[in-house]
């Protein structure tokens, strides 16, 4: 294997009504589904050249010639359950295919780039796990070098408690914290950035 890091990429097929939901209900589907379609651009473009295996799962079903470029990403789907399980699942099979450094990110973030996913993997170094806390309480980058399937367990997904309950869970850990970021769930968060801001004010 060439590259010993693997980056994972959660993601979902940007269709009207089913994707940033919680953004629909301040600027309506149409905006909510172009605002999802241009973080989706930015996540592709600022994974594209990170130095590691990039995978996009999808939800459902592979997409083939969409934003994620076919000779960059591998392509998968995520499996059955919550988000702990589809996570663990997929940190698992990457674990079993022999990559010594994992990561996870999602599409909800305009904030990010492709230096803090390189930091994201230096940081492994010395640690056991890194994580990107979130405004909101959550978290927009999970990383590991072996499964810690406590981390996926017990957690109240999409709430304000997983950061906390996640922190409870590697007492006994290494970890290094990114600086705090925010995901883009809410009008609020989107009229933050201009960009944007304008796509929901045209």
């Amino acid at each position: 294997m060439s590259k010993k890091n693997c980056l994972i990429i959660f993601t979902r097929k940007p269709e009207k009504g089913k994707v940033k939901t919680r953004l629909a209900q301040g600027v309506g589907d149409d905006k909510a589904l172009k605002v999802y379609i241009y973080l989706l651009k930015h996540s592709a473009k600022i994974t594209a050249n990170v130095n590691a295996h990039q995978q996009v799962w999808y939800t459902n079903s592979i997409e083939r010639n969409d934003i994620w470029n076919d000779g960059i990403f591998e392509k998968l789907v995520q499996c059955e359950g919550d988000l702990g399980n589809k996570m663990q699942f997929a940190f698992e099979e990457n674990f079993k295919k022999g990559f010594n450094k994992v990561i996870i990110i999602g599409t909800d973030l305009l904030d990010i780039n492709s230096e803090d996913i390189e930091k994201a993997f230096q940081l492994l170094d010395k640690h056991e796990v890194v994580i990107g806390p979130a405004e909101d309480g959550g978290y927009y980058l999970l990383g590991m070098k072996s499964i810690i399937p406590e981390l996926f367990l017990n957690i109240d997904w999409s709430t304000e408690h997983v950061l906390e309950q996640t922190l409870d869970c590697l007492t006994n850990k290494t970890f290094a914290l990114l600086d705090q970021r925010n995901d883009i769930d809410y009008k609020d968060d989107a009229l933050r950035h201009a960009e944007l801001k304008k796509i929901i004010e045209n």
